[in-house]
């Protein structure tokens, strides 16, 4: 069972479409930016988890190397 964020993430990588332009289908779920929104949100996770002050660096790297790995750029 998916939990509310994932579904509103699917949701914001939906997008209507004129069905009479696309063979009658009405929605457009982009794969690509649900990835890169899961991405997104598990860097910010990442950010905000509680930390002591000499991890934030640690943090940090690992935010980043999270979203390298995925080739999230935003």
């Amino acid at each position: 069972m998916m939990n509310e964020r994932i579904k509103l993430l699917a949701e914001q990588a939906t997008t209507y479409i004129d069905p009479i332009a696309n063979d009658g289908v009405c929605w457009a779920f982009n794969k690509e930016k649900f990835a890169q929104l899961i991405v997104a949100e598990c860097a910010e996770v990442i950010l905000k988890t509680f930390v002591v002050h000499n991890e934030i660096d640690a943090m940090h790297r690992i935010r980043d190397n999270v979203k390298q790995h995925f080739g999230v750029t935003e």
